[in-house]
């Protein structure tokens, strides 16, 4: 059983969401292209890069998303989980960005206060990364880049312009007092993966 067929019978969609993206193994075909397509997926050094404010979403969200696609032999990128003392931080981030296949945007309430968010959302943008937004505990209408003066005005503009299109974006929807964890972490791992073969397939 390849991974996408253990992925597939371990990992059900949730049809019920809206947002579902439908992850199917199909003819002998297809199912030799799609392990050829996961194949070259699990080669990459990074595939997934996690956008998260840690102080929201690091021990919720983020780390469930990236454990969950960890132990399906993806490599996923998540700050605390990759990056090890002496690390350059922006070079660090920066490469694995550009080295990425897919950007997940994890939204938050506090997520516009920080920089090295917004600086990760604009670059993402930038380099024409597949985005999957996730509206965690917040509205897109209330995503705003807040400057107190300390971000030039160009930062500020460039900034704007990530999150605009990033507000635009169909993505996930979750309000951690009423929905469920694993319930919203399935389905994202779900879309994640579809999009990474869509990506590869192209």
């Amino acid at each position: 059983m390849d991974v996408l067929d253990k992925f597939v019978d371990e990992n059900p969609i949730n049809h019920r969401h809206p947002n579902a993206v439908s992850v199917t193994s199909s003819s002998s075909g297809s199912g030799s292209r799609n392990q050829m397509i996961m194949n070259k997926i699990i080669r990459a050094p990074c595939d997934v890069f996690i956008n998260h404010r840690g102080t929201d979403t690091k021990r919720t969200m983020a780390s469930l998303l990236y454990d969950h696609l960890y132990r399906l032999k993806f490599r996923p990128f998540l700050d605390n989980k990759n990056m090890k003392p002496g690390d350059k931080l922006f070079e660090k981030i920066n490469d694995a960005i550009i080295g990425c296949k897919v950007g997940v945007l994890v939204f938050s309430p506090r997520y516009c206060e920080s920089y090295f968010c917004l600086h990760e959302l604009a670059l993402m943008l930038e380099t024409k990364k597949k985005i999957i937004p996730i509206f965690c505990d917040v509205k897109p209408s209330e995503l705003g880049v807040i400057n107190n003066g300390s971000i030039p005005q160009k930062e500020v503009e460039r900034f704007n312009l990530a999150l605009d299109e990033a507000k635009y974006t169909v993505g996930l929807t979750f309000d951690s007092q009423k929905g469920n964890w694993s319930d919203v972490v399935t389905n994202a791992a779900n879309i994640v993966i579809q999009s990474l073969m869509e990506v590869e397939d192209h």
